[in-house]
């Protein structure tokens, strides 16, 4: 762990409740915790400060936004030279489909989740974009039927504290 300091309980009980709960305010915290506002405050600005914490957001519901489609992207490149990789790489931070990227092992070397409107964008995708990337050899599509789970929710408490 590359944090100067060791966590404790109290601050693995902060994390869980953050990430649960983003908007809760110092004082609930505070509450729920059991220590003083401004000591739980002076430990989340330490959380924060350490990269532990590094952002704040609304998690949103795709499909209420039009976004009907999820996807599961594979990639292989045709060799891995290191300019095709980067470009690989700057290119899919680009495309705003592309929620998540992963370098993985395995049958194939990336694994892209993309979100899309309909088909059609789906496939305008699939062409005119992440195949015109040099290096791009084998693309493989896996479309979602049913979100069975999902979530951003580290297991970081033992299950009979949380």
């Amino acid at each position: 762990m590359s944090f100067q300091h060791k966590l404790d309980k109290i601050d693995f009980k902060i994390l869980d409740i953050l990430q649960r709960e983003g908007r809760i305010s110092n004082a609930e915290l505070a509450r729920r915790i059991d220590l003083s506002q401004p000591a739980t405050h002076a430990r989340l600005k330490r959380l924060e400060q350490s990269g532990i914490i590094h952002a704040y957001m609304a998690v949103l519901d795709r499909e209420k936004l039009g976004f009907e489609m999820l996807c599961f992207v594979h990639v292989t490149l045709e060799k891995h030279q290191p300019d095709w990789v980067k470009t690989f790489h700057e290119r899919v931070t680009e495309m705003p489909e592309v929620v998540e990227c992963y370098h993985v092992t395995g049958d194939f070397d990336y694994l892209l989740k993309v979100v899309m409107h309909q088909r059609r964008d789906l496939e305008d995708f699939l062409v005119d974009k992440l195949s015109r990337i040099p290096g791009v050899g084998r693309v493989h599509t896996s479309v979602v039927l049913r979100e069975v789970k999902e979530t951003n929710v580290l297991p970081i408490l033992p299950e009979q504290e949380t």
